[in-house]
């Protein structure tokens, strides 16, 4: 039966706590999961959470610690000894304790290091915290199990097992040379089967994808997606087997990227969560709204260009949210999809051929739309000539905004910048002034004032 968190559960936990009866909180919380434990930690004060995480064994807290959110992780962490921490980060896979050291103030990063008994994992967290956090050796593990291609199948097995001791999940098996360099992989099943004296390099499978260790995390998460991967080997540049990325380290790293690309559409410079302090949301805003600010004096300096057409024809002006609200949207779902499509590889073609595609597409939009305009403006008693215009000159503003929404995400994407960036409010802007300009100045021609 899955656990539930309840109000009552935590005012119990809190209880113990108060009382410090810690016989009490081990046998209430023993057989509760990992991440049930992260839960109920959130629900603490840090004082009470810090508590809990120094009374429960390490080799559940280590896993509970980073499920936390990063915030809420920080705070304990500031609550522990470097002997305290040392002791969570032993039981961590070298790639999380590396992402908490990361985390941690650098005069105490050292002294934290220091305090690891186990010096070969303390080695390799120093080692992956050389890594560009963006890349496939910020998302490695050093834990992985690897047989050298002279051994026998006796001797493998052997190995393996010492190996297996510090590795959490065997996803492959890799097979290396003298030298370390990635071979291929061993089949589970043909290590099984063989005879204890076969040599591995008889037996093994050399095909294997492994990507580069400064390869892009973008490109590995694309990698196993198209293939299906649930771990891939990282390689140096002499093909040196230095590590792997598991599923759960890609999916992390894909929820994170989205969070940052959804914050960017919605028009948040910088990654912010909803009980961050007040100065911390401003400063993540207000950039944007600054953005629309001028947008929108924009967009009143072009109406006050074309005061003879509102004093000529004032429903005009009534007119004009519709063109923005426009302009906007079909920018902004013309820009979601070609920024999905660039996350997930599937932009393809000429660059031509695809606003062509847009064109096509936003004259069979802006025709529809600009049927029903005339048919309201019937309905209503409208002037028949001010509903073409309208018409004419949304249909025209709706392929210019399809053309900003495709055009410029692609451009950025070349040009090495997020183009999820293009998103929300810098598309809504310009395609807000944009629309503006073309609809008093089509107007101006059709009506001819």
């Amino acid at each position: 039966m899955q656990f539930q968190l309840t109000h009552e559960f935590i005012e119990q936990v809190e209880q113990l706590i108060a009382i410090q009866d810690g016989n009490a909180l081990r046998g209430l919380l023993h057989d509760i999961h990992f991440a049930d434990i992260a839960d109920i930690l959130e629900e603490l004060s840090s004082d009470k959470a810090t508590y809990l995480v120094k009374l429960l064994e390490t080799d559940l807290t280590s896993e509970a610690l980073m499920e936390l959110d990063d915030d809420v992780r920080e705070k304990i962490l500031n609550r522990l000894s470097p002997v305290e921490i040392a002791k969570e980060l032993e039981e961590m896979d070298t790639d999380d304790a590396a992402d908490v050291v990361a985390e941690l103030d650098e005069e105490i990063q050292q002294e934290v290091i220091e305090k690891i008994e186990d010096e070969e994992h303390a080695a390799d967290i120093v080692e992956l915290l050389k890594y560009d956090e963006g890349s496939a050796g910020g998302l490695m593990a050093k834990e992985l199990v690897k047989v050298k291609e002279t051994w026998t199948v006796a001797g493998c097995v052997r190995e393996m097992r010492r190996q297996a001791e510090n590795v959490t999940r065997v996803h492959s098996i890799y097979v290396v040379d003298m030298e370390d360099a990635l071979l291929g992989r061993l089949s589970l099943k043909d290590l099984l089967t063989a005879d204890a004296k076969t040599k591995i390099q008889e037996i093994y499978i050399p095909k294997v994808d492994s990507v580069n260790v400064n390869a892009a995390a973008e490109d590995v998460a694309k990698l196993m997606q198209k293939y299906d991967l649930e771990a891939v080997p990282v390689v140096d540049n002499k093909k040196v087997l230095l590590g792997r990325i598991t599923i759960d380290d890609i999916v992390d790293f894909i929820k994170e990227e989205a969070d940052k690309d959804y914050q960017m559409a919605a028009g948040l410079s910088q990654d912010v969560e909803a009980d961050d302090s007040v100065w911390e949301l401003t400063r993540a805003r207000l950039p944007w709204l600054v953005l629309g600010l001028f947008g929108g004096l924009g967009s009143v300096y072009i109406m006050q260009g074309f005061e003879e057409a509102i004093d000529n024809y004032p429903i005009l002006f009534f007119f004009t949210p519709l063109i923005a609200a426009m302009a906007g949207n079909v920018g902004v779902q013309s820009s979601a999809i070609i920024v999905q499509g660039l996350a997930n590889d599937n932009v393809k073609g000429s660059l031509v051929n695809r606003l062509l595609k847009e064109v096509g597409l936003a004259l069979i939009n802006g025709i529809a739309l600009g049927v029903l305009v005339i048919l309201f403006g019937l309905i209503v008693g409208q002037d028949q000539l001010v509903s073409l215009t309208i018409a004419i000159s949304m249909l025209s503003v709706i392929i210019v905004a399809a053309l900003i929404g495709t055009f410029v995400p692609i451009v950025l994407d070349r040009k090495g910048i997020d183009p999820a960036i293009a998103t929300g409010p810098f598309i809504t802007t310009s395609n807000d002034i944009f629309g503006i300009f073309l609809f008093f100045y089509l107007s101006k021609i059709i009506l001819g004032f």
